[in-house]
């Protein structure tokens, strides 16, 4: 499953660094495919919409850090644990119960974002 960060997020800027996916965004910022990773081109977002990976996405939260589920890998093929979640000192980092994602389907993501 796709890690999320809570509304108990202190803004911090612990784990934004963090991630080898530069899935992460401080609160109101737009976001691209693009971001950190080498895919070029088009890109196909888990909701099906087709979107070019420099295309600037609205925010996920306008208020607090947040991660692009679409580029969450749970850290999977860089680090044994979500990177986000080691580092929050308020342990807002929290696997998402709504987003249940297997191993295989995590990795596979890894390799789309990471050609």
């Amino acid at each position: 499953m796709a890690i999320i960060i809570t509304d108990e997020c202190i803004n911090c800027g612990a784990c934004e660094p963090e991630c080898p996916n530069n899935a992460i965004y401080e609160g109101g910022v737009e976001w691209a495919v693009a971001d950190g990773t080498n895919v070029t081109g088009s890109y196909v977002l888990e909701d099906g919409k087709e979107v070019q990976v420099d295309d600037q996405n609205e925010p996920v939260e306008d208020d607090y850090y947040f991660i692009v589920p679409d580029k969450c890998t749970e850290c999977k093929g860089f680090h044994e644990e979500p990177q986000c979640a080691a580092v929050c000192p308020v342990d807002c980092c929290v696997p998402d119960p709504e987003r249940e994602e297997s191993d295989e389907v995590l990795l596979a993501r890894k390799a789309k974002l990471h050609i």
